[in-house]
């Protein structure tokens, strides 16, 4: 079947341009650069929450978090959801309606403004020299003690809620990975429980602003830090 154009502007919104973009110009399991989707559509200063959007109707597009061979700037297109451009299939799920400015603000102060993944604050730098965060407010399913799921509002960071999608917590799983932590791990652990927020060693930002060099620059410093170890 042959698909709509993703150019038609005056049929199809930014969604589902974007969704058929990724089906005609960069197709499932391929690589795209954040730089090419903006590049696509210069006039859409939304697009890349219109891709995140996507993923709400079931289509996978993985980011460096999801994937970890992937680069900073690189999302991975793994394989498409609903045809969002069919008549009724471009519906989000009913707890994703929008949120009043009031509801996000009282989960963000609730939450410290904070982000509940890695304790970022609002303005703060993740420490790799990229950029500084910013903060949202996310659905995060979550499988009470009966077996129940509900979906929660919580404060997440723009690098984290980019790697949440389809994330369930549940008490039992964390518990059971809580009690095979060795001695100092459940130190660290304990640090960070206290504090309310984990904080990035020196080794990680480091890995950070590793992960943003290019590939030759990044093949320079695997030599040096082998070099460095003999």
């Amino acid at each position: 079947m042959t698909l709509p154009s993703w150019q038609d502007r005056k049929k199809y919104g930014g969604m589902v341009r974007a969704a058929l973009w990724l089906e005609t110009e960069v197709g499932e399991g391929k690589i795209f650069t954040k730089a090419r989707l903006r590049e696509a559509f210069p006039d859409d200063q939304q697009i890349d929450r219109r891709v995140r959007d996507l993923r709400d109707r079931g289509w996978r597009i993985d980011t460096s978090r999801d994937d970890p061979s992937l680069k900073q700037e690189e999302q991975r297109y793994v394989h498409k959801g609903a045809e969002v451009w069919l008549p009724g299939q471009n519906k989000g799920p009913a707890h994703k309606n929008s949120l009043t400015a009031a509801q996000r603000n009282k989960v963000m102060l609730a939450d410290n403004l904070l982000c509940r993944t890695c304790g970022v604050g609002a303005g703060e730098s993740y420490g790799d020299g990229i950029e500084t965060s910013k903060l949202n407010v996310s659905r995060r399913k979550v499988r009470l003690a009966d077996g129940t799921v509900e979906v929660q509002l919580v404060t997440e960071c723009q690098r984290c809620s980019a790697g949440s999608v389809d994330r369930e917590a549940g008490l039992d799983e964390l518990l059971t990975a809580v009690s095979a932590l060795t001695e100092l791990e459940r130190k660290v652990l304990s640090g960070w429980i206290e504090a309310d927020r984990r904080t990035l060693s020196a080794l990680e930002k480091l890995w950070g602003f590793y992960r943003t060099m290019p590939a030759a620059s990044r093949e320079a410093v695997a030599k040096a830090v082998n070099a460095e170890g003999k």
